[in-house]
């Protein structure tokens, strides 16, 4: 029987996947096509809420925003390859999630929008555009390649934020 790839959870590795989640500004975001069932993988601008959890400002206009709309399943990939060096070996992880969607005018929305804003201020030209949402990312599990030969499995507990409301604002 093989040996399992994956390591046992450690303060090191829950310590790198807040710094991936924290420092995120953009991810490939995952959901299922309504019409084949085949993964269809978007670029979207990633910040963080007051709790520490990744959220994303999304058109209804967007593929990617029905589909969730018909099945809330998805996974979000943050972490950037470096400047130098094999790409693989940088890390990276991947947030298995169900999406809640938060729209204009629901409670939460300002407060978000304010803070989403301090992360991602570019995102002022169409944030109060009726079609445009906020994606929040309510985690289940997350997969964590912390570079060759440092794979792990964490909970939403080992992603939580010692700290609430971060230093993103």
């Amino acid at each position: 029987m093989a040996q399992s790839p994956i390591r046992e959870t450690d303060e090191e590795a829950r310590a790198l996947a807040r710094r991936l989640i924290d420092e995120a500004r953009h991810g490939a975001l995952a959901v299922r096509d309504p019409e084949t069932g085949h993964p269809v993988v978007s670029r979207v601008a990633v910040a963080t809420d007051a709790a520490g959890a990744p959220v994303s400002l999304v058109s209804d206009l967007s593929h990617h925003t029905q589909a969730l709309t018909r099945d809330p399943a998805c996974s979000l990939l943050l972490g950037e390859p470096g400047a130098r060096g094999d790409p693989l070996t940088h890390p990276r992880i991947t947030l298995i999630a169900t999406a809640r969607f938060l729209r204009h005018g629901e409670d939460g929305h300002e407060a978000l929008a304010a803070r989403y804003l301090r992360q991602q201020p570019k995102a002022k030209l169409y944030i109060g555009f009726g079609d445009f949402g906020f994606l929040r990312f309510e985690v289940t599990r997350a997969l964590l390649n912390g570079g060759f030969g440092k794979a792990y499995a964490l909970t939403p507990a080992d992603l939580a934020v010692t700290n609430p409301s971060g230093s993103a604002g």
